[in-house]
């Protein structure tokens, strides 16, 4: 198992976590996603080592930015 954390800019209410924690999910191999929305903090848990390249697609159609 592997866990990775991120932090999200934008991010400003419940449905914005919501969004993030959706794209992130549809990632194979993801196992959890865990949002803090006061810090943007963003921890992925997965089966094995996910690509930081998926994530920031996947925020990114989210309509956030990783920074």
């Amino acid at each position: 198992m592997s866990t990775a954390s991120y932090t999200v800019t934008g991010m400003t209410c419940q449905h914005c976590v919501a969004s993030v924690t959706e794209e992130i999910s549809e990632i194979a191999g993801v196992i959890d996603v865990a949002v803090d929305l006061p810090t943007g903090a963003v921890t992925v848990t997965s089966d094995d080592e996910i690509s930081p390249d998926a994530v920031r697609d996947a925020v990114h159609e989210a309509g956030y930015q990783l920074v």
